[in-house]
């Protein structure tokens, strides 16, 4: 490891504090960031893409733990200085992108085997992740911190509460798994609830065939109005969602938290075929 000056003396060195307003919280403790680091294993080989690094608490670890290239990408020029100096700690293994995470394609960036790690910024973390699965296997695999209500929402099985559109979406693109929590403690300054790390593999095919935008639609109407049966929230995907329903078996009485992954595809798919040019019935 590189005799580095410790983070919290580089943070007051430079007068920095955490910015709410882009869901920043400053992880300092060592322990966490190399927990982090090797779970994200192997990193000798590809690049690894870190999104807001901040001050680089596990920007260090992942360069401490063997990562032969690490990419940040970091919109808060605050922290370009700090970035910087590590940078030079260790020559020629640190890239830096001065740019908003949202608007780069990390598919593209540095070589493969890519794998992402980050404590992703709350504010933002949803809509980097389907992004990124949207890339199907560009990633070897996603290693990401996030609020764990988020996280139970990721893995949520059917008839459970935190089952809905996030789950679906995710277990159809990636296997996910739980690794750990972290307490708002670990955190400068603490945010008012428990992080998780989850891992996610994204799949070469999704779980079962469908048109990922139907099924989107199809899981975003099952949701909108959980309690409603799916005779009536599907309507809003197709006025026969009712014959729908009966055509592939599912009960028009049941509820989206009901349906497996595989019957929200089988639905998908069916009304993906209704709308099929010379398709018997009426277009949606």
């Amino acid at each position: 490891m590189h005799p580095l000056p410790p983070l919290r003396d580089v943070i007051a060195r430079h007068g920095l504090s955490a910015n709410r307003a882009l869901g920043q919280n400053f992880l300092f403790d060592l322990n966490l960031t190399g927990r982090i680091a090797r779970s994200a294993g192997p990193l000798d080989a590809g690049s690894i893409i870190e999104i807001g690094p901040g001050p680089g608490g596990l920007t260090r670890a992942l360069l401490d733990h063997g990562a032969r290239e690490v990419i940040v990408i970091e919109r808060d020029r605050r922290f370009q200085p700090i970035l910087a100096e590590i940078a030079a700690a260790y020559p020629g293994r640190l890239h830096i992108i001065d740019g908003d995470a949202l608007k780069v394609d990390a598919a593209k960036l540095g070589q493969a085997p890519r794998r992402i790690v980050a404590n992703l910024p709350y504010n933002v973390a949803t809509p980097l992740l389907l992004a990124w699965l949207d890339s199907g296997t560009a990633f070897t695999s996603l290693t990401l911190m996030f609020q764990k209500e988020v996280a139970d929402r990721l893995i949520a099985k059917p008839r459970t509460k935190d089952y809905g559109r996030l789950s679906i979406a995710t277990q159809w693109r990636a296997e996910v798994k739980r690794l750990f929590d972290v307490p708002p403690r670990a955190f400068t300054p603490p945010p008012k609830v428990t992080s998780t790390v989850v891992q996610l593999i994204p799949r070469a095919e999704p779980l079962y065939p469908a048109d990922a935008e139907m099924l989107e639609k199809v899981a975003a109407a099952a949701f909108g109005q959980r309690r409603k049966m799916l005779r009536q929230s599907l309507r809003q995907v197709s006025p026969q969602a009712e014959e729908v329903l009966v055509a592939t078996g599912i009960a028009p009485t049941a509820r989206g938290e009901e349906l497996s992954i595989e019957e929200f595809c089988k639905l998908a798919r069916a009304f993906k075929a209704r709308r099929a040019p010379g398709a018997a019935t009426a277009p949606l």
